[in-house]
């Protein structure tokens, strides 16, 4: 992680500080996933492949989803991103398996506003479970599309299984 990446975790904008120990565990979590990502590899015979790049920063990746009677039996990724956009996916993945359709969009809907929207107060949302290590993303517009790319593309992946379903 660039120095720059790791200074933006023990310091928030305009240099407020976030709580050190929330700072360490973000950053602890985000190197961790990052470095082994879970999940990475090609999911043959995934019923959805979501092809995804960030523009602003050169992050792309492929997601695979496996659908099952409208649920996700596997979910996988492969790509190059930074840190974060690597730590989301990951992340992700992890949360969304065996989740049905409407509860991964659900899910989904809580993510995407913990990383774009200022919290009401300094506790991450306990409905996300260990996702809240991404809660401070949102101060950092640079990095909000690293986190949600692999989000956008897994909403993309669901909305089309719904049309092609019939659920939707």
């Amino acid at each position: 992680m660039s120095a720059l990446a790791q200074g933006e975790l023990r310091d928030g904008p305009r240099g407020t500080a976030v709580s050190d120990d929330i700072a360490s565990l973000y950053q602890e979590v985000v190197i961790d996933h990052a470095r082994r990502p879970r999940n990475f590899r090609e999911l043959d015979g995934a019923s959805r492949t979501v092809e995804a790049v960030n523009p602003l920063c050169g992050d792309q990746l492929t997601l695979y989803v496996q659908m099952v009677d409208g649920a996700i039996a596997d979910i996988a990724f492969k790509g190059n991103g930074c840190a974060i956009s690597q730590a989301s996916a990951s992340l992700m993945t992890m949360a969304m398996k065996g989740l049905r359709q409407d509860e991964a969009l659900a899910l989904f809907t809580r993510v995407h506003t913990m990383l774009t929207t200022e919290s009401e107060d300094d506790a991450p949302p306990a409905e996300v479970g260990k996702l809240a290590v991404l809660s401070g993303v949102w101060e950092y517009p640079t990095r909000v599309k690293c986190a949600t790319m692999a989000w956008q593309a897994l909403r993309s992946a669901l909305e089309d299984a719904g049309r092609r379903d019939g659920t939707e």
